[in-house]
């Protein structure tokens, strides 16, 4: 049984969102070693008592349980399949769980590579942006054997409120797939309510207060819309890795024999906002699209 006795945790990964996920373990009393490509977004975490990596490599010879939660599936596959990465040189018995929104097919592959080293790997996308994970309230979506997921859950419970399995390797990420698909309509419609509300000279704030507890409730139109009116687009997510996740979802409902026009919608909408320069904006940015 997993236990802060005999669990080292390594987290590569210190974003907007692996920063605070990763304090949250070091706060449960896990030891905690990190590694991120720039060694500056460690530093907070460094000085609460986290010990710093080199490489990947040096985060599987010493921790026991490790996450991470990069940029891009290509960032996934270095990572757990590179020559210093986590799969070739991680210890037997070892638990492996990617919370990067990547591809399923990549997970499943990551899984059976692992399995070759008897090492679990499990796939666990979470949703809930910036403020999700810094209080620990995140959704997470579990794919990956049962069993290793069991063994686990208890330190997912420091990250996130909503967890659920899913199923075999790459059911995880097929599940944050229809997360991110409904976003992505959704984001279109909240920005055309908001700017519907200026057109026809209502006050945007006062209509919030109206159709966010309705029908038309939704994560974004309660989060996210505020920001918008208050000009504030710092990332809670990155334009740049929506507009992935969203042609990692296209890419695998083509596979399915599935049309999916509103999310090709929201994405050619997104790319126009990453031509003008917004792909390290927040998601919210989109609102931008009608105000230019």
């Amino acid at each position: 049984m997993l236990s802060t006795k005999n669990t080292v945790i390594g987290f590569i990964g210190t974003g907007v969102m692996g920063k605070s996920m990763a304090g949250h373990l070091l706060s449960a009393g896990y030891p905690l070693v990190v590694f991120s490509r720039t060694k500056e977004k460690a530093l907070e975490l460094l000085e609460k008592g986290a010990t710093w990596a080199e490489s990947p490599k040096e985060i599987a010879e010493k921790a026991n349980v490790i996450f991470t939660i990069v940029g891009y599936p290509t960032d996934v596959e270095e990572v757990y399949l590179g020559e210093n990465g986590l799969i070739p040189n991680g210890r037997v018995g070892s638990y492996m769980i990617d919370m990067t929104t990547s591809a399923p097919t990549l997970a499943a592959k990551i899984y059976d590579e692992a399995k070759k080293r008897s090492i679990e790997t499990i796939d666990a996308p979470v949703s809930g942006g910036d403020v999700g994970a810094k209080e620990a309230k995140l959704s997470i979506m579990v794919g990956g054997d049962e069993e290793a997921f069991a063994a686990v859950r208890p330190i997912l419970e420091h990250l996130g409120t909503n967890i659920v399995y899913q199923g075999k390797a790459g059911a995880g990420q097929h599940t944050k797939a229809c997360n991110q698909i409904a976003i992505a309509s959704n984001m279109i419609g909240v920005c055309e309510a908001i700017m519907y509300a200026e057109k026809a000279g209502l006050d945007p704030e006062t209509v919030l207060k109206s159709i966010s507890t309705g029908a038309a409730g939704s994560w974004s139109l309660s989060n996210l819309a505020p920001r918008m009116l208050n000009n504030n687009f710092e990332p809670g997510f990155y334009i740049k890795h929506f507009i992935k996740d969203m042609k990692i979802a296209l890419e695998e409902a083509e596979l399915i024999g599935m049309e999916a026009p509103g999310l090709a919608l929201a994405k050619s909408l997104y790319d126009q906002l990453a031509e003008r320069g917004e792909e390290n904006s927040g998601t919210q940015a989109l609102y931008k699209y009608w105000k230019s």
